[in-house]
Formats: C-alpha cells, sequence, structure tokens
C-alpha cells in the first residue's frame, strides 16, 4: 500500500499487498544495531568489521582505517562494495582492472582475485553470495542453518553484456530525476538502492506498508535513526503467531525483512536519515520501470539472454 507520490505505487506488484500468500513456516526478523554491538572482527591496523548474513547474500560492514589493505578474497562470483558516505574512498585492484572511488557509490568486481585498500575512514560495506566460505562467519549464522522456505534460492542473472570488467558508479554522476525510485544498481545476483534521505523524520500520514512474496530485504541504515513496523501474517497455526515489531535502530545497522511479512520502515533522527536496501537476487519489478536501474544496459535481465 503506497501513497501516490510514491513511485512505487506505478508498480505491478503495488496492488497485491494487502493479502500475502499463505506462507509456510514465517522466519523472524533481525536487528542487527553496530552502533550498539562489538565488532566480528579487527584487523591489524585498527579497522572494524561485522558480518551478518541473509538467505542468499553475506554483508560485511567495515569501518576501516586509512590506508588499511582490507582482507582480499578470489571469489567464483562477483563481489560488490557500496561506499557509504562522502569520506568513504577505497582502491580496487583487480585481475580486470583497477580503479578507485572517492565519496559515495557502488562498485562492482568481477570473479577472481580482488584487493581492496581502504583510502579514507568512511563505511565501506561488502557484499558476497551466501555459498562462499564467508556465510560461516556471520554472527547469525545459525539463522540460516536450514534454507528459509519462503525465500527463493538465489538463481544470478546474465552475464554482464561486455563481460567481467571492474565497474565503478559513483553517485555524485547521479542528477535527481522525478518518479524514479531511488538510485538503484544490479549485479548478477544483487540490487543496491540509495534511497532518496530525509531529513528529519519522515512523514507518518505517508508510510508504505508492503509485502514480497518470496525475497527478503536488507535495510542498511548508514546515518540517522529508524523505525521498523514488521507485521507477521497470520497462519493457522496460532502457536506462530508473532506481536507486531515496532524496533528503532541507529546507524549504522542491518535489518533483515524476511516475506511474506507486512513492512514499512519509518525515518524517526531530527537530522539526516539515510536508507540503502539491499535485495538477492535483483528485483523484477523495480527492473522492468524504464530508467530505475542506472546500469541495466550492462546488466541484461534474464529475458534478454542470447
Amino acid at each position: 500500500m503506497y501513497d501516490p507520490s510514491d513511485p512505487r505505487s506505478a508498480l505491478a506488484t503495488a496492488t497485491a499487498t494487502a493479502a500475502p500468500p499463505r506462507p509456510a513456516a514465517v522466519a523472524a526478523p533481525e536487528y542487527h544495531d553496530f552502533s550498539r554491538l562489538a565488532p566480528d572482527e579487527v584487523s591489524a591496523a585498527g579497522s572494524r568489521s561485522w558480518i551478518v548474513r541473509a538467505q542468499n547474500v553475506v554483508l560485511v560492514h567495515v569501518r576501516p582505517v586509512a590506508g588499511d589493505a582490507l582482507e582480499p578474497t578470489d571469489l567464483d562470483s562477483e563481489q560488490v562494495v557500496i561506499l557509504a558516505h562522502d569520506s568513504s574512498a577505497a582502491r580496487f585492484a583487480t585481475a580486470a582492472g583497477e580503479g578507485e572511488l572517492r565519496g559515495r557509490g557502488v562498485v562492482i568486481l568481477p570473479p577472481g582475485r580482488c584487493e581492496i585498500t581502504a583510502l579514507g575512514d568512511g563505511d565501506l560495506v561488502r557484499l558476497v553470495e551466501a555459498g562462499t566460505p564467508w556465510a560461516e562467519r556471520a554472527r547469525n549464522a545459525a539463522s540460516y542453518a536450514e534454507p528459509h522456505p519462503n525465500v527463493a534460492p538465489l538463481e544470478p542473472w546474465p552475464e554482464p553484456s561486455a563481460g567481467p570488467a571492474l565497474r565503478i558508479y559513483p553517485l555524485a554522476d547521479v542528477p535527481d530525476e522525478p518518479g524514479r525510485f531511488g538510485r538503484i544498481f544490479r549485479s548478477r545476483s544483487f540490487m543496491v538502492n540509495f534511497l532518496d534521505h530525509n531529513d528529519g523524520p519522515r512523514d507518518r500520514t505517508k508510510l508504505s506498508p508492503h509485502h514480497h512474496d518470496d525475497f527478503e530485504q536488507i535495510s542498511l541504515a548508514v546515518e540517522g535513526e529508524f523505525t521498523h513496523h514488521i507485521r507477521t501474517p497470520w497462519g493457522t497455526d496460532a502457536t506462530q503467531w508473532r506481536d507486531d515489531d515496532h524496533v528503532t535502530v541507529g546507524s549504522p545497522s542491518v535489518t533483515i525483512i524476511p516475506p511474506p511479512t507486512i513492512h514499512t520502515t519509518e525515518a524517526v533522527g531530527s537530522g539526516r536519515n539515510q536508507l540503502i536496501d539491499i535485495f538477492s537476487g535483483p528485483r523484477t519489478d523495480f527492473s522492468a520501470r524504464p530508467g530505475w536501474v542506472l546500469n541495466a544496459s550492462e546488466y541484461p535481465a534474464p529475458d534478454a539472454r542470447s
């Protein structure tokens, strides 16, 4: 259910929010407020990392020390790095090329060995597929000891049209555009949306309760405070019913919203409130909207397979 001023009100799925499908056992939402939690790992140079996972993605939130070389990877799949703040900066070295980004943005690293060096002290967020050893290091690994039945398994989208490459997308290059929902980028396995920020609290008369049939939403708060309102739909087994959640988190934090819970997020901080939504795999409904996915020409949708 969206306010008419919300760009999502034009989605084909927008009218399907009132009656979620009858679910299997619905997973509980998870709230990981890194502003209150000790890091899971600390590098020799002092960079701090918090590691959480969802069904298909592992998120490594790094508060780096400038100059620190982060743990290198050698993966069979792409990796995505989010630079969350204007003070975020990093250099990337891959088999397909080298480059750097200063300021907010999204970087897609090709498969193979990748090295990341922090050039500033702003947060860096790494996204890798859950089928990698990183999943075992997540603080909530036990939550996914068994696959969640309501979440569709990850099926990576087609290869990028120009083949594997280091792709760097500065947010500064993306002008505002009325009618577009945030600033969305996708890789083969992930979708990242830098939502428009709120200066002060969100208008409580224009919240957006909705649900997703078969994918999780990972809400990454990078500035401000947010209250997540989440309702688990009732099934026939009343022992599985839950009270509604109204949980306030700070920044940085990660909230994992399971399907098919009804949810909406309310910015409540008095200053700047910035949220980034993450999905795995990419959303077909967002991808179907012309101009919403900013790198769509580089990452074809499944119906564009040759």
